[in-house]
């Protein structure tokens, strides 16, 4: 059992298989992504990763999700998704949505029947402009294609003021006729993504221009959940916020993170890791230093953030951008 000096149990592991993605998201790539950015980065073979998830396996981990940068363009990613299917955990992916349409029998094969969608806005022009990329029209029919094979789609949207916040209540109508389950994410600051607190747009705000247009119900939120569920009466699906930054869900977390090459991060906003890849590839044992790690977590927000995020320099921050971490 991985618990921490606060009594959290942690369960739930997710996997980053790359850190290189085909979109340039401005909320998870730094600005200006430098050539070679990503150049002379070791990091975890297919059979690599197998070997680390056993061990966070054997130590009471339930459910892995599967994310980058964006998974799916690994050469090797259905053999990594194969080799982890194996195990008896809850197996989930967050992808952009590009390469759906080619992975879905790989889905079903492994047992996966949650997936989780980036979409950050339903007009192809703010899409292109905050991907950098004219992926609209075939990630909108991967989510179809999702729905068509009954899996359980979430739809991830990052809200930036004066960006896509006016989307909102557009959003949530997508879920009139369609069982799909959007989660609006307060933008969060990551090195490089030129995040302010004026950007922020927190679920309060979202909630009320939500409420002021439609009848609005609330769902019960499952054990450890990171959303706030919501439903509006007679749509076939459902929205949640997720509200990192206004009101942290630290207490109950449950949740450690493996990076790219190797590394344990306690927490989205930690800086301290611990490099499992470099003791694996030495034959040295990995549960005495996931367990340290896991003891070292800070109460909330790894440590940072001490005054809200209202007053936060993003400058002070040390941290990863978000496509080095994984999502």
């Amino acid at each position: 059992m991985l618990k921490d000096s606060f009594g959290r149990i942690h369960d739930y592991l997710r996997i980053s298989l790359t850190d290189k993605c085909n979109l340039r998201c401005t909320y998870c790539n730094p600005i200006d992504l430098p050539k070679g950015f990503f150049d002379g980065c070791t990091r975890m073979s297919a059979a690599e990763i197998e070997n680390i998830a056993e061990v966070f396996v054997k130590e009471g981990v339930k459910k892995i999700r599967l994310t980058g940068g964006e998974p799916l363009v690994r050469r090797d990613a259905r053999e990594i998704i194969e080799r982890l299917s194996k195990f008896p955990v809850e197996l989930a992916i967050t992808t952009n949505g590009v390469f759906v349409h080619e992975f879905i029998d790989t889905f079903e094969k492994a047992g996966i029947r949650s997936v989780n969608v980036s979409l950050d806005s339903l007009k192809r022009e703010v899409y292109h402009s905050i991907t950098g990329r004219d992926e609209f029209d075939r990630v909108t029919r991967n989510i179809k294609l999702l729905l068509q094979h009954d899996f359980h789609v979430k739809i991830n949207v990052v809200v930036m003021r004066d960006v896509n916040d006016m989307e909102v209540t557009h959003f949530v109508a997508w879920t009139k006729n369609r069982p799909l389950h959007v989660r609006f994410i307060e933008f969060m600051p990551f090195a490089g993504n030129q995040w302010d607190s004026s950007k922020v747009v927190t679920a309060n705000e979202m909630m009320e221009r939500v409420s002021a247009e439609l009848d609005i119900i609330k769902l019960k939120d499952e054990p450890n959940a990171t959303a706030k569920k919501y439903k509006v009466i007679g749509h076939r699906g459902s929205f949640a916020f997720i509200t990192t930054l206004s009101n942290q869900f630290c207490n109950e977390c449950n949740r450690l993170r493996l990076t790219a090459e190797g590394k344990i991060k306690n927490c989205l906003f930690g800086a301290e890791e611990l490099d499992l890849l470099g003791a694996l590839r030495k034959g040295e044992p990995l549960s005495p230093l996931i367990q340290q790690s896991v003891r070292r977590k800070y109460a909330a927000m790894g440590g940072q953030f001490e005054k809200g995020f209202e007053h936060t320099d993003a400058n002070t921050l040390i941290n990863r951008s978000m496509i080095r971490i994984g999502g």
